[in-house]
């Protein structure tokens, strides 16, 4: 094939102009589908790395139901747990307010057992136990806001008010914790609160509750059984739970935000029919205009079937260079996203990129294709494409956006003739 490389170069450069701006539109919808894609799979797999081994139990009505603390212990009662956790949003706001960041009240102890997943040195482990009002964070959030140990961190909480009715609190940077491993490090953009000063700093009322309880289990092959048990603890009490894997329990927080995967589908797929319309009417012209010179080509001994590739040769290749600059420049986008957007065109956007390429090839060259493989030297050469019925009837569903656009603009329409 690589014979025939120079005509089908030959034939992407007959018009220069039409190619680059149809080129130029692919480079963006590629771009758009890349960065889509890559937000997409960050969200479906937001959990992945999520410990096999943990529990989430919460309200049965919603996480947003806070428990009382007297629960805790009932849970640890249970066969196969071995440690049992809590922790409670805080939901503050830093600064201006743009700058967000998730922050949990916990018990510092019981952090550290149900998530030894978070590295830190011991004497930074001591301090948050030992300070009521310390507070500990991940290294990227650290750097990213410049804090230091002893800085004191004012948050402005939307959810919890003060005993005095204020709603700024005041924690102190005793530790900046790091991940195990490098999936780890990547979410260390968390806010870790002591529940001490939490608990007893919020409104009378409020106190003894806890937002979820982790359960850290001995075994993940008993992971639903546990969870079971602890629901049947609870069951027909005024306290019911809901324990589910701690991935399920991150998936059904994120869908709180609404189907994101649904919507970005929906988005690339508009994306997608733009830029088949677009290029669908560039290749069906660009074949209509080289008529006689693919007769010129069947005089010269080209089969039909080579005719008909040379045409698909053409518009993959255009696809294909369209769609790896703009999945290069969506990686280059994504370089430059802040901390706390950390998404990455892995395997799977890429293939997505790769079907996408090999549809819309198929899509909107194969219309024009098997109009050059039907293509007879002397209608040709008298500049009649001699469409089938159903060539002609792919070719108008391509075609009829920018007819209708034209008739919209008061512009004359192209007589609508057979081949043309």
């Amino acid at each position: 094939m690589l014979k025939y490389l120079g005509l089908v170069l030959s034939g992407l450069t007959r018009k220069k102009l039409r190619t680059t701006l149809t080129f130029l539109s692919l480079v963006a919808a590629f771009t758009l589908l890349g960065l889509l894609q890559a937000v997409n799979s960050l969200f479906s797999g937001a959990a992945d790395f999520l410990g096999v081994n943990r529990l989430i139990t919460q309200a049965s009505t919603s996480f947003t139901q806070p428990l009382p603390m007297r629960l805790l212990p009932q849970i640890e009662a249970v066969p196969g747990v071995t440690a049992v956790g809590h922790s409670q949003f805080f939901g503050g706001q830093y600064g201006d307010g743009r700058s967000f960041f998730p922050q949990f009240a916990v018990n510092p102890q019981r952090l550290r057992q149900t998530y030894p997943e978070w590295v830190m040195p011991e004497d930074q482990w001591r301090a948050f136990v030992s300070t009521q009002d310390g507070a500990i964070v991940g290294r990227l959030l650290a750097e990213q806001n410049g804090w230091k140990l002893g800085d004191i961190v004012p948050l402005n909480s939307f959810i919890w008010t003060r005993a005095d009715g204020s709603r700024l609190w005041e924690w102190r940077v005793v530790g900046i914790f790091d991940g195990r491993d490098e999936e780890w490090q990547k979410r260390t953009t968390i806010m870790y609160l002591n529940y001490g000063q939490f608990d007893e700093g919020r409104s009378p009322a409020a106190r003894g509750l806890a937002g979820v309880f982790v359960v850290q289990v001995d075994d993940p092959a008993n992971a639903e059984r546990i969870a079971s048990a602890i629901d049947a603890r609870f069951a027909n009490s005024a306290e019911e739970t809901k324990t589910q894997s701690e991935q399920e329990f991150q998936l059904g927080f994120i869908r709180q935000l609404g189907d994101i995967g649904l919507i970005v589908n929906l988005i690339t797929g508009a994306v997608f029919f733009s830029i088949l319309f677009l290029t669908g009417v560039a290749m069906s012209q660009a074949v209509r205009e080289r008529i006689p010179e693919l007769a010129v080509l069947k005089c010269l001994g080209f089969r039909d079937r080579q005719v008909m590739w040379l045409v698909l040769a053409e518009c993959f290749a255009l696809c294909l260079f369209g769609a790896l600059a703009g999945m290069l420049l969506a990686s280059l986008v994504m370089q430059f996203l802040p901390p706390e957007f950390p998404i990455t065109a892995d395997a799977f956007v890429w293939a997505v990129a790769g079907v996408s390429v090999l549809v819309l090839t198929l899509l909107v060259g194969l219309p024009p294709a098997l109009t050059a493989r039907r293509l007879k030297i002397v209608d040709a050469l008298a500049g009649r494409a001699g469409d089938s019925p159903l060539e002609l009837a792919l070719r108008r569903a391509i075609e009829w956006p920018v007819l209708g656009w034209r008739w919209l603009m008061g512009r004359p329409l192209r007589p609508a003739e057979d081949g043309a």
